[in-house]
């Protein structure tokens, strides 16, 4: 059976879930407010009923509940699920309507370890100033909801917003380090089965030497993405390809693609 998870923030509260070391079986421990709420009144999870707790970081504890009322229970195990060697980013475009967040809460289920945020030359939504800041922290929100829903012990990594330039050097490093960025567009003429085996190539490598590499798909905005930052990012390494013969929704595209490579990398049974 499959308990429900609970993230916690070691930085902001101070529940000892942040170092496997400082946890013990047997211990009894208070979880924060929001946790309880979400626990005990929203699940109404009752005495002997268990949970997960994480830092987002791959520690899993394993706890029953002891007493709601308290905000208290007990933990049982204690485990540390390994990070993935192979990295998968999505590189999404700002888009409008909500398309953006839906396509990081769905990325999230599916299993994406990074999260980048692109101001696309055509995004219609714009983070500028304190708007940004309120932006992202949406998106931090979203990440760790789905996190929690899809019961996982590493929430994406969150980065910092990126421009076309910005992608462009990253392009250009992908090739020095043995990353790979995929631009997912609907008139590129490479299909998806031409980079299947650069992937497995990838991952083969990271098992071999142990050294993390990443995977970055890009996902433009709902105007899709300019003929210029194609062009810009190809040229700097990144492998354009169309993914399929339907055209996807923002909100769709980034999913799928990374569904397609959690199970070219073996994350799907």
């Amino acid at each position: 059976m499959t308990f429900p998870l609970f993230l916690i923030d070691p930085s902001k509260d101070e529940t000892p879930v942040n170092s496997d070391e400082r946890l013990h079986d047997g211990w009894v421990i208070t979880v924060p407010e929001y946790v309880a709420r979400h626990a005990f009144k929203a699940m109404r999870l009752g005495p002997g009923e268990r949970l997960y707790l994480s830092d987002g970081r791959g520690l899993r504890v394993l706890a029953t509940v002891r007493d709601p009322a308290s905000r208290q229970v007990m933990v049982e195990e204690v485990g540390r699920d390994p990070a993935p060697v192979t990295r998968l980013r999505l590189i999404q475009a700002l888009a409008k309507s909500g398309r953006d967040e839906q396509a990081i809460e769905t990325a999230t289920e599916v299993g994406v370890d990074l999260v980048m945020p692109w101001q696309a030359n055509r995004s219609i939504v714009q983070w500028k100033g304190n708007k940004e800041a309120k932006a992202a922290g949406k998106w931090r929100q979203i990440l760790n909801a789905a996190t929690e829903q899809s019961r996982r012990t590493w929430a994406p990594e969150l980065e910092s917003k990126a421009t076309s330039r910005n992608i462009v050097e990253m392009c250009l490093r992908s090739g020095v380090h043995g990353d790979m960025v995929i631009v997912l567009h609907q008139d590129a003429t490479d299909t998806w089965d031409s980079i299947e085996d650069r992937v497995r190539d990838i991952s083969e490598r990271c098992l071999d030497d142990g050294r993390p590499r990443t995977i970055s798909v890009v996902v433009g905005p709902e105007g899709g993405i300019s003929e210029e930052e194609v062009s810009s990012f190809v040229e700097a390494g990144a492998s354009a390809v169309v993914l399929g013969g339907n055209i996807m929704r923002a909100s769709s595209a980034g999913p799928v693609a990374l569904a397609l490579l959690s199970r070219v990398l073996g994350r799907f049974a």
